[in-house]
């Protein structure tokens, strides 16, 4: 706390705001319908992210956490869901309630929310705080769930934790009408680690949701939405508007709201709730946004609002608008947790911002892992997500050629999400990934062939297969005509081919 900064310097909060809120208007439907009713944040006046873990080298922690990864699959899947939180509250009450023993910053939305949560763990590191964080699914390991000062916990820590709290999660399974979930016992998990630490301040993302979502035991300081759109919607709502009824769920009484920019029925949802409970809300767009942005080499340079001030000139090692956007959110949120724009009109230390921002990483968000031909890896898995993926790669790769890989789970909106792909790809290799819910190949195949044409796609059930024939393709304009590959469709994808192509 000490290098937060002073008031020298600073520019007039309004100066060029009228620029911001055009320069958000794109994004932001008629934001006039949804102003009234609650009170506003308008001020007037870490180190590097660790990369996503290998396997333990010693045989005997490996075989540990293989066993514990066995009694976890045991357990209902996190596409498996009773609606409640009655599960992880008796965990809580036998573990003694460690979730209450740190603030936390809870992060809710459809699409951006482990990106964000990256950021603002990375910013509060950088301000010498020490970070638990806690986001899923995982890319490749399930320990990168669990973070502690920026990195995932260890293999040994994540076996000790289990092992801690098993008998407590025994316990509450031989009391309730269902066991525990894989989820619910990670959540339990996360929150006990954070609080033997300890830490200064967890960073929590939900699983699904938000009201019955299994971390929704803590009360968060600052409840963070990231943009709504459909995904989901057989659990949450078919609507914008009924899914933030279900996300609002993790905003408490007296907390600060980071809004992003959200579908109309989203936002007015989400300010009615946030009036009820006397929350103060910051909007993207009105309290703080993106000012500017412009490509850099392995990224962007972005200037952006904060609910105390501008912060010109932030390297952001991440492709596309959207984490342009993230940024804007996650440095929101801190400032909000710090007080700035409710108690301190000043803004945050630019070069620890800077220096926070830098260092950032997003393992599987546009993630370059070979050159010649580059293949890059997306987790995107719904249309949403789809389409800003589609747009980052018009703007920060010049590929004349690009294949995509794609493997997707049965249950998403696999046609919406090619749709969003097919102007950006010359052909498509489908493929399914391992995990239990993915789509079959030739099932894929048949929507691709739909939305492709018979001619632009080709059919590769295993991953392996799929990523040869697709770096095969991208190939055949020659060594130096500039053909890529992207991988997407699913976490579980990206992160076996991550794996396959000798990462982590």
């Amino acid at each position: 706390m000490s290098d937060l900064p002073h008031e020298n310097d600073q520019p007039d909060p309004l100066d060029a705001f009228e620029e911001l809120i055009a320069e958000e208007t794109d994004r932001d439907p008629d934001l006039a319908v949804i102003e009234a009713g609650s009170r506003t944040l308008r001020t007037q006046g870490g180190a590097p992210q660790a990369d996503v873990p290998a396997r333990p080298e010693d045989p005997e922690v490996d075989k540990a956490l293989r066993e514990v990864e066995t009694e976890l699959a045991g357990r209902w899947g996190e596409t498996k869901l009773e609606p409640s939180v009655s599960r992880i509250a008796a965990l809580m009450d036998v573990l003694g309630e460690p979730q209450r023993s740190y603030p936390s910053i809870h992060i809710t939305g459809t699409n951006g929310k482990t990106s964000t949560a990256r950021m603002i763990e990375a910013l509060l590191g950088a301000f010498e705080l020490r970070t638990g964080r806690y986001t899923s699914p995982h890319v490749q390991s399930v320990t990168e769930r669990i973070s502690l000062d920026g990195a995932p916990i260890s293999a040994e820590r994540f076996i000790e934790t289990y092992q801690d709290i098993k008998p407590y999660i025994e316990m509450v399974d031989g009391l309730q009408e269902y066991r525990l979930s894989f989820f619910e016992v990670l959540t339990g998990m996360a929150y006990a680690a954070f609080a033997d630490a300890p830490v200064d301040v967890a960073v929590v993302e939900v699983g699904m949701g938000g009201s019955w979502d299994a971390t929704n035991v803590i009360d968060g300081d600052v409840a963070v939405i990231t943009p709504i759109s459909l995904d989901h919607t057989d659990r949450l709502g078919a609507t914008p508007g009924e899914i933030a009824a279900e996300k609002g769920g993790i905003i408490k009484q007296d907390a600060t709201v980071i809004l992003a920019q959200q579908p109309v029925d989203a936002a007015q949802v989400l300010l009615k709730k946030a009036v009820e409970v006397d929350a103060t809300v910051a909007r993207e767009g009105l309290e703080f946004g993106v000012v500017a942005r412009q490509v850099a080499v392995g990224g962007q340079l972005v200037t952006l609002r904060g609910l105390g001030g501008e912060y010109p000139e932030v390297y952001l090692p991440l492709h596309g608008a959207h984490q342009a956007h993230n940024a804007a959110v996650a440095l929101a949120a801190v400032e909000a947790f710090f007080g700035v724009g409710a108690l301190r009109a000043e803004s945050l230390d630019i070069d620890t911002v800077r220096k926070a921002f830098a260092a950032v990483s997003s393992p599987g968000r546009l993630e370059v892992v070979r050159r010649s031909p580059t293949i890059v890896l997306d987790a995107a898995h719904n249309p949403a997500g789809a389409e800003v993926t589609a747009e980052a790669v018009r703007e920060a790769f010049d590929f004349s050629r690009l294949i995509g890989v794609v493997g997707a789970s049965a249950d998403k909106n696999v046609r919406g999400l090619l749709e969003a792909f097919e102007p950006i790809f010359a052909e498509v290799v489908v493929t399914q990934n391992s995990a239990h819910r993915a789509m079959d190949a030739d099932e894929l195949a048949a929507i691709a062939v739909e939305v492709f044409g018979d001619d632009r796609v080709q059919v590769e059930p295993r991953l392996p297969e799929a990523l040869e024939a697709a770096i095969t393709l991208a190939e055949e304009e020659g060594e130096f005509a500039g053909g890529g590959v992207l991988v997407t469709g699913s976490v579980i994808t990206v992160g076996e081919a991550r794996l396959l192509l000798g990462k982590g």
